[in-house]
């Protein structure tokens, strides 16, 4: 998940195109000390965001505690020439490799590029066909190992329970197979709109809305009766809410009838599913939804386990625990969405219910309940896509605000207990070991200093410590950049995080890949181009590069060149 900026898809889809959601986020455990300091320090200018508490929204509490309350933008618009650079005729093809584009096993970081959110429309066609064709040539042109592309649970299968039409997705493929482009497909159970890099509205499948109106707490619910439809909350997993269905069967239909759809491009085109588990495909609860105003950066987030269900099962895990009082409610001294650690009882540094043994129950359930959902999910994709050539992923936000701070407490609402004393990424990575998914992490483009200094962000941090997680427990990590950056500074930030040199026992270990966010008219600015095509070269040289920066940048300043004609007569055709 990640911030606001806005940006606009234009050319490609029409719509307007905002941030991807994908983290922003300090304080690694005591569990390594070397872990505390800032991976990579690069001097360079400043780029501070102030950002200002408010007071409107204080903590209430009674006096009385019940256990609960615990003791780069530039505005031009490009009509995709630049794009059309990549309409190149065989012999340009012939010089990929000169510009790495044939991948070594085992060197280097193959990076792939996010599609726009609605690359296929409601009415199941690819939108602007033209200009898609035109960019899928241009990326894989750039070195590009391929893309990656959200496949709608709302949109295939909206009409009726096991009814998929898979139109536009099959053309879509078809067209990047064709371009000799790769496929992470993303099994997209949540929502499209709402979250931060929602450029367009995809609700859950009609029918799904229905029981959900029916039965309101089939959606997640804050403890103010708020309630959030982005995803089926995780709480009725195996109850069969849906038509007679479990979520957790639906998603398992879902896949399978993917696999039997496009069986044809498993492991050839199709290389990775990646499986949503949660609000804007992640594997967290949605503890900070920018929907109508409810959250906004830094704030805390909220508890997502009011829901009938959730209570339910912390009422059962509180009698099993000794502690029938405790199952009652969640934490209700935690603040609200906007508020920051210090301003709650729960939260707070010195005498926090967080480390309390209160706190301890409570945050041990709700993260459990989060790897339980992780765990059920993964077992059935792993059993939908084995033998498939398929490598399956799962994609966990980098929640890099306030992780300076004793509680974190903004992970711990997403769902992971990870705090100064208790590292909560190794738990997600053994989960994903279980099952032999990749890590995907987000936030790798960002550095300390560029962050808001007083809310405590450590991006670097964070992903350090995600990197020694996933060290530990032996599973693949791949990356994703949060917020869209085409600048040298962000491509230096990726490189060097991709290399994954943390400490003496890293060896040769890298990221197994890299995924871009997003393909945009942006992107096709002639300049941001120039830098990308650099960055991909730099990206699959990997950490053993022994080309110079100055070379690298003569091959990508040749390659544009090189196509300009061509761009200038793909281009008139396409405004036709």
């Amino acid at each position: 998940m990640a911030m606001s900026m806005p940006h606009q898809i234009g050319a490609l889809s029409g719509t307007p195109l905002t941030a991807e959601t994908g983290g922003l986020s300090g304080e690694v455990p005591t569990k390594g000390s070397a872990a505390t300091s800032a991976m990579w320090r690069t001097p360079m200018t400043n780029l501070r965001v102030s950002v200002q508490k408010t007071g409107a929204d204080v903590d209430r509490v009674s006096p009385t505690p019940s256990p609960p309350l615990s003791p780069m933008r530039g505005g031009m618009r490009p009509d995709l020439s630049v794009a059309c650079q990549a309409l190149m005729e065989a012999p340009v093809a012939e010089r990929e490799h000169k510009l790495g584009n044939s991948p070594e096993k085992g060197k280097g970081v193959p990076v792939f590029v996010m599609m726009p959110l609605d690359s296929v429309k409601m009415d199941h066609t690819v939108n602007r066909r033209k200009a898609m064709n035109a960019s899928l040539q241009a990326l894989k042109g750039a070195g590009v190992e391929g893309i990656m592309l959200d496949v709608w649970w709302g949109l295939v299968e909206r009409d009726a329970p096991g009814e998929y039409n898979w139109g536009g997705y099959a053309e879509l493929l078809e067209m990047a197979k064709k371009h000799g482009l790769k496929v992470q497909a993303v099994m997209s159970f949540h929502q499209c709109g709402g979250n931060v890099g929602d450029s367009c509205t995809i609700p859950l499948p009609r029918w799904v809305v229905e029981e959900m109106e029916k039965d309101p707490d089939l959606a997640y619910t804050d403890q103010w009766g708020r309630r959030n439809f982005e995803y089926v909350s995780l709480g009725c997993d195996t109850i069969p809410v849906l038509k007679g269905r479990t979520p957790v069967q639906c998603y398992s239909d879902f896949m399978r009838g993917f696999r039997d759809r496009f069986e044809n491009l498993l492991g050839d085109t199709i290389v990775e599913i990646q499986v949503g588990m949660g609000p804007a495909g992640e594997l967290r609860y949605p503890s900070y939804p920018e929907q109508n105003g409810t959250w906004k950066f830094p704030g805390i987030g909220a508890f997502q386990c009011y829901d009938k269900y959730m209570i339910s099962s912390l009422q059962a895990a509180a009698d099993a625990f000794g502690k029938p009082e405790w199952g009652q409610t969640g934490p209700t001294d935690a603040g609200h969405y906007n508020n920051w650690p210090e301003d709650t009882n729960f939260f707070r540094k010195e005498g926090g219910g967080w480390d309390s043994q209160y706190g301890e129950f409570f945050l041990t359930w709700y993260s459990q309940m989060l790897l339980s959902h992780g765990e059920r999910i993964l077992q059935s994709a792993k059993a939908t896509f084995e033998d498939k050539g398929v490598k399956i992923s799962v994609k966990v936000a980098g929640i890099h605000w306030h992780y300076g701070t004793r509680s974190h407490a903004p992970e711990l609402t997403a769902g992971y207990y990870n705090t100064r004393f208790r590292d909560g990424y190794l738990p997600i990575a053994q989960m994903l070991a279980r099952h032999g998914a990749i890590f995907n992490f987000t936030c790798v483009e960002m550095r300390d200093h560029e962050q808001p200094q007083d809310a405590q962000c450590a991006p670097e941090k964070l992903v350090r410590q995600v990197a020694l997680a996933t060290q530990e427990a032996q599973v693949p990590l791949a990356g994703e950049n949060a917020l869209p950056r085409y600048d040298d500074y962000a491509h230096e930030q990726i490189l060097q995080a991709s290399s994954l040199n943390i400490d003496d026992q890293s060896g040769d270990r890298e990221m197994c890949a890299f995924t871009y966010l997003r393909m945009n008219p942006d992107l096709f600015h002639p300049d941001n181009w120039r830098r990308f095509v650099a960055f991909v070269k730099k990206m699959k040289e990997g950490r053993d590069a022994d080309q110079c920066r100055e070379q690298v940048e003569r091959e990508a300043e040749h390659f544009v060149h090189i196509t300009q004609p061509l761009v200038q007569e793909a281009a008139v055709a396409l405004m036709h």
